[in-house]
């Protein structure tokens, strides 16, 4: 059997370093589309079930999610998931880099134009730290894959995404009963105690995939608001 092959079909340099879009092809299999940032992989179009996941668990904590924010566009699998729910009205994704935004509308990314022209969606190019801190709506769900998680940073000025201050802030902004829902590489209990902290209850969700060939394990931290007041 022949050994995938990997193309570049993107490259681009931002403020915070290097993207680039990879094809692999592999005969008789469906062509994957890779994201790298730095060199560090991100996310591909093979293995999907944590990002559809991050909305899938959101989704059905909530009964009417009319209004959702996703944090980080990725390769649009989360927002694929939210669009599917017919009871969504609205989903605003949060993107701080400008040219993938451009790879999904200009079909870089395949499946990207179709996702981007529905009417219910909503692009931020900004800083979601940023975005959260002047957020001046209320929203029904809060999605956050930005990066691969605190304890496996793509950029180290997104530390400041699992702390408790910017989760409280987080906290504000979600309606009664709303859910946030935070995807993450690797375990973190101090993600979760944060979130247990802001929330007063929150939950661990694991998820055993399969990367490029490798066992892996990715993580859903999921907490809702109530109308109690945080502790502290």
């Amino acid at each position: 059997m022949s050994a995938p092959a990997s193309v570049e079909i993107a490259r681009a340099e931002s403020p915070r370093g290097e993207l680039v879009l990879r094809r692999r092809t592999n005969p008789g299999a469906a062509d994957v589309v890779e994201l790298r940032v730095n060199g560090v992989f991100v996310m591909d179009t093979l293995e999907t079930s944590t990002e559809l996941e991050l909305a899938g668990v959101a989704l059905d904590l909530v009964d009417d999610p009319r209004d959702v924010v996703i944090g980080g566009l990725g390769l649009g699998f989360t927002l694929q998931r939210i669009l599917a729910d017919v009871r969504v009205e609205r989903a605003t994704v949060v993107e701080i880099e400008e040219p993938l935004v451009g790879w999904m509308r200009d079909g870089t990314v395949p499946h990207g134009p179709a996702l981007l022209a529905d009417q219910r969606v909503r692009i931020v190019n900004a800083d979601i730290l940023m975005a959260i801190a002047e957020a001046r709506d209320t929203h029904d769900l809060l999605l956050l894959d930005v990066d691969n998680g605190p304890g496996y940073l793509v950029h180290d000025g997104n530390a400041g995404v699992y702390e408790r201050d910017f989760l409280a802030r987080c906290r504000e902004i979600l309606n009664d009963h709303g859910v946030l829902v935070v995807w993450s590489a690797s375990r973190s209990p101090e993600l979760l105690a944060a979130l247990e902290d802001v929330f007063e209850a929150a939950e661990e969700l694991a998820y055993d995939v399969l990367l490029q060939d490798r066992p892996e394990q990715y993580f859903l931290y999921a907490a809702r608001r109530s109308d109690e007041p945080p502790q502290g």
